[in-house]
């Protein structure tokens, strides 16, 4: 996962592969939410990792649920719908799905067992309605403080309380259908065969459940997010309860009901996160498919209908019971006019896939964008038009016309793992324009709230032009710190990083373990395009294997030596260090970076400090690795192979006329950084 403070995408211009989805987050954490009312043990699998399963996963084991991993799965070690803890405060983050339902959960449990609970979140969640849920809870009997403003997080949730049982639970339905999901989550828990023992000084619950007595819910307007309830209604009657449904205006759990865990649950792919891709097999996937795995047509998910919404647009899609296919069908795609309410979260993805297509888009019946995460509406409206896109909104609605012209745009995400992942569609805007513009992407680490490693799959499956992948060299003379620096702004940047002088080390190093003559070139040039290397972290891997510390041996370096001479070998790791050029950008460090490998760089350092700094920096690498030697002999050493390099034939140690020469004498590693980074911005259109 990108932890940047932004991420800057290069025009893209294909896409094809196999894209193998997280797990669904509104069916995760009902399952664990679920799992731990249930008595006994319940092993999930398949479960989405995520911020806002993490903060559910904490607040379980703080009510005193077991939670503990066995391999890829999770195992929950349940309540049994009996309390552990009797006081708690849980931050649940900005995790809505974990919100709603353990606010009625434990505003329930309390009531009938006593105790005090304390529900908050981020900002952003304290700015998020839950006053109907609240007002429905409190019509039953439940106890609850408005800790800030009321209708809104924090809360205190205590008891004991008397519950009124006999007359129905109402609750609004047209804001949010977690609210609804909340109550059929949570009113199980009083609906067993025997009424549940008052705490002392308490009146039995009016009405309590018994044989025969049922416990009603009555949903106030028009419900919204259907789909999503009937999630709620699956996984309920996976878990012992068979809730009976009087179309969507009310629903009855019946008398007698108690959670059973089904012993073990598989958690399907996310059907919100499919829509990106689905959008990007509409968008770019010319000559082969978009294969998305993880759901398909025997979903329980709402949103896996966002396929036809995109098929309406152009995009040709094939359906399996748990995947589908698409490519581009209708270019430009064809703008619609789509009701939403049936895929509310994915349905934000369509707005990116107007900007492609011949016609507006107006979605309607979109009002719960506004209290998620962000205000949807708002935000989508905001970016699309820093793209120069012509936007119109409503309180439930917004079209979003097709854009030609498009303009470079830093996209703020508001903290909304969807603003993120929407507008990575964006990139692909030189499908349609001969200017094509990069995307930057504020804040990419937000998409951890549902998909972790949404960019690093996005790259997976999508192509871009060489010349559109940018690149920093930094070049210079040994220990001048080329390596430390290209690490760190590579990490600052989320980019790759290629250290030049490392290929040949590893590649001496490779074929010495191959038993190849290192006197004979063509051999160990035809090894060089079977190396697998990958550098990450300031370590070097070969394979599978870290050989860092085997590449900074003194043994190695003479091998390094050997194979550098063959002007074949040169050449092969000239093409390799070319494709190293990869998304979202790189980072290349060594002697010709910017002169002879990439004199196209977008930015071009070269690093440079006296062979004195230089020779101290050594000494004390040395010393601290217990080598004896001295400064005098070192510094000695640097300026006859600086005087080396500057008169070699080949890439002789050179600035590029255009680099921009930075002396790190007396600069720190982070100073550095900041500079390069500083230029690096001048550079971008953002």
């Amino acid at each position: 996962m990108f932890k940047i403070p932004f991420l800057d995408l290069p025009p893209l211009r294909s896409a094809a592969g196999t894209v193998r989805l997280p797990g669904s987050k509104s069916i995760s954490n009902r399952v664990l939410l679920l799992a731990a009312l249930s008595e006994g043990q319940t092993v999930v699998r398949d479960l989405l990792a995520s911020d806002d399963t993490a903060v559910m996963l904490e607040s379980l084991r703080t009510l005193g649920c077991g939670v503990w991993r066995d391999g890829d799965a999770v195992v929950i070690d349940g309540l049994g719908s009996r309390l552990r803890a009797k006081q708690a405060k849980l931050f649940l983050g900005n995790a809505g799905t974990a919100m709603r339902p353990l606010t009625a959960a434990l505003a329930v449990l309390a009531a009938t067992q006593g105790g005090e609970f304390e529900v908050s979140g981020v900002p952003r969640m304290h700015e998020r309605p839950i006053g109907d849920l609240v007002d429905a809870l409190r019509g039953l009997g439940c106890a609850i403080d408005d800790l800030g403003n009321p209708g809104y997080p924090p809360l205190r949730l205590r008891g004991p309380s008397a519950l009124a049982l006999d007359a129905p639970v109402r609750v609004r339905g047209d804001v949010s259908s977690q609210f609804l999901t909340a109550l059929l989550l949570a009113l199980p828990l009083v609906a067993g065969f025997e009424a549940p023992n008052p705490p002392e000084g308490v009146p039995p619950a009016r009405g309590g459940p018994a044989p025969g007595r049922d416990i009603r819910i009555e949903v106030i307007g028009e419900l919204i997010s259907k789909p999503y309830i009937e999630i709620t209604l699956a996984l309920l009657a996976r878990f012992g309860i068979a809730v009976k449904r009087e179309g969507w205006s009310a629903f009855v759990i019946p008398a007698g009901s108690r959670y059973v865990s089904p012993g073990e649950v598989f958690v399907e792919g996310d059907a919100s996160s499919a829509s990106y891709f689905v959008g990007l097999g509409a968008i770019a996937a010319v000559d082969a498919p978009i294969r998305i795995e993880g759901v398909g047509s025997e979903s329980l998910q709402g949103d896996v209908r966002f396929a036809e919404a995109a098929a309406a647009m152009g995009a040709v899609v094939q359906t399996g019971p748990n995947w589908l296919e698409v490519r581009r069908g209708a270019w430009p795609l064809k703008g619609i006019t789509l009701d939403c309410n049936h895929i509310p979260d994915a349905a934000m993805t369509l707005t990116v896939m107007a900007l492609y297509a011949d016609g507006p888009t107006t979605l309607t019946n979109i009002a719960s964008w506004r209290v998620k995460e962000t205000d949807r509406i708002a935000a989508m409206a905001t970016e699309l038009r820093k793209l120069g896109a012509s936007v119109d909104e409503g309180p439930d609605w917004i079209r979003v016309q097709p854009l030609r012209d498009w303009r470079a745009a830093s996209i703020h995400t508001y903290d909304d793992h969807r603003v993120a992942m929407c507008f990575s569609l964006a990139a692909f805007n030189g499908l349609v324009t001969d200017a094509a513009v990069p995307v930057r992407i504020q804040e990419p680490h937000c998409v951890a709230k549902t998909f972790p490693d949404y960019f690093e799959t996005l790259f997976g499956v999508v192509t871009a032009r060489a010349e559109d992948i940018p690149v920093i060299t930094i070049d210079g003379p040994t220990a001048s710190g080329k390596g430390t620096l290209a690490d760190e702004v590579g990490k600052a940047l989320g980019f790759g990083v290629l250290d030049s002088g490392a290929l040949y080390r590893v590649t001496g190093l490779a074929a010495r373990r191959a038993g190849l003559d290192l006197d004979d070139g063509p051999a160990v040039a035809a090894l060089v395009p079977t190396l697998e290397l990958r550098f990450s972290g300031g370590q070097v891997f070969l394979g599978p294997e870290d050989v860092s510390a085997r590449l900074r041996a003194e043994a190695t370096g003479l091998l390094a030596s050997q194979v550098a001479v063959h002007p074949e070998v040169r050449q092969a790791l000239h093409q390799l260090q070319l494709d190293f050029r990869r998304l979202p950008g790189l980072v290349a460090d060594g002697r010709d970076m910017g002169t002879a490998i990439f004199p196209d760089a977008a930015l071009k350092v070269f690093l440079t400090a006296s062979a004195a700094t230089r020779a101290e920096r050594r000494y004390k690498q040395l010393i601290s690795k217990g080598n004896s030697t001295t400064i005098e002999g070192l510094r000695e050493d640097l300026e006859a192979r600086d005087e080396r390099d500057k008169n070699r034939s080949a890439s002789p140690l050179a600035p590029a006329q255009d680099a921009q020469l930075l002396d790190n004498s007396a600069l720190s590693i982070e100073a550095s950084v900041e500079q390069v980074l500083n230029w690096w911005q001048k550079r971008r259109p953002f």
